[in-house]
């Protein structure tokens, strides 16, 4: 029974992922103004990432475990 909710969770991340790899291309593509994303998707994860970069030693750490769930 767990390994089946493992299994999802995995599946929707990588559907996920994609996602978000695909509307990133899409903008980059398109412009900023791709009538189907709501919002600017490449801004809000450059915020992401400078957020994590300026948060110092809690920032690595998240971004280490962000990777090893991803990977």
């Amino acid at each position: 029974m767990l390994s089946k909710v493992s299994g999802w969770i995995k599946q929707l991340t990588a559907a996920g992922v994609g996602l978000i790899a695909l509307a990133v291309v899409a903008q980059v593509i398109f412009g900023s103004s791709v009538a189907f994303l709501p919002g600017d998707v490449v801004a809000t994860l450059m915020g992401l990432i400078g957020s994590l970069g300026g948060a110092g030693l809690v920032g690595l750490v998240t971004a280490g475990l962000l990777y090893q769930i991803l990977k």
